[in-house]
Protein backbone atom coordinates (compact mmCIF):
# COMPACT_ATOMS: atom_id res chain seq x y z
CA UNK A 1 0.00 0.00 0.00
CA UNK A 2 2.95 2.32 0.38
CA UNK A 3 3.43 2.26 -3.36
CA UNK A 4 0.00 3.66 -4.21
CA UNK A 5 0.53 6.92 -2.31
CA UNK A 6 3.00 8.44 -4.81
CA UNK A 7 0.82 7.24 -7.68
CA UNK A 8 -2.21 8.85 -6.06
CA UNK A 9 -0.33 12.14 -5.62
CA UNK A 10 0.69 12.09 -9.30
CA UNK A 11 -2.88 11.37 -10.30
CA UNK A 12 -4.18 14.29 -8.27
CA UNK A 13 -1.64 16.61 -9.93
CA UNK A 14 -2.72 15.41 -13.38
CA UNK A 15 -6.38 15.91 -12.48
CA UNK A 16 -5.69 19.42 -11.20
CA UNK A 17 -3.75 20.28 -14.35
CA UNK A 18 -6.50 18.85 -16.54
CA UNK A 19 -9.12 20.86 -14.66
CA UNK A 20 -7.03 24.02 -14.99
CA UNK A 21 -6.58 23.54 -18.73
CA UNK A 22 -10.28 22.87 -19.26
CA UNK A 23 -11.56 25.61 -16.95
CA UNK A 24 -9.17 28.38 -17.93
CA UNK A 25 -8.08 27.66 -21.48
CA UNK A 26 -10.60 25.53 -23.35
CA UNK A 27 -14.09 26.28 -22.01
CA UNK A 28 -13.89 30.07 -22.41
CA UNK A 29 -13.07 29.64 -26.10
CA UNK A 30 -15.92 27.17 -26.51
CA UNK A 31 -18.34 29.55 -24.78
CA UNK A 32 -17.29 32.48 -26.99
CA UNK A 33 -17.58 30.25 -30.06
CA UNK A 34 -21.10 29.16 -29.12
CA UNK A 35 -22.26 32.74 -28.52
CA UNK A 36 -20.64 33.95 -31.74
CA UNK A 37 -22.15 31.05 -33.66
CA UNK A 38 -25.62 31.82 -32.32
CA UNK A 39 -25.18 35.47 -33.23
CA UNK A 40 -24.21 34.46 -36.76
CA UNK A 41 -27.26 32.20 -37.06
CA UNK A 42 -29.58 35.01 -35.91
CA UNK A 43 -27.87 37.50 -38.24
CA UNK A 44 -28.29 35.17 -41.23
CA UNK A 45 -31.93 34.54 -40.27
CA UNK A 46 -32.59 38.28 -40.26
CA UNK A 47 -30.81 38.63 -43.61
CA UNK A 48 -33.43 36.36 -45.17
CA UNK A 49 -36.55 37.21 -43.15
CA UNK A 50 -36.05 40.87 -42.24
CA UNK A 51 -35.90 42.44 -38.81
CA UNK A 52 -38.50 41.62 -36.18
CA UNK A 53 -41.39 43.94 -35.47
CA UNK A 54 -44.20 45.54 -37.44
CA UNK A 55 -43.54 46.33 -41.06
Amino acid sequence: MMRSEPLEAGRKKREALTFFILAVLIWPFIAVGVVAGWGFVVWMYYMFTGPPGPV
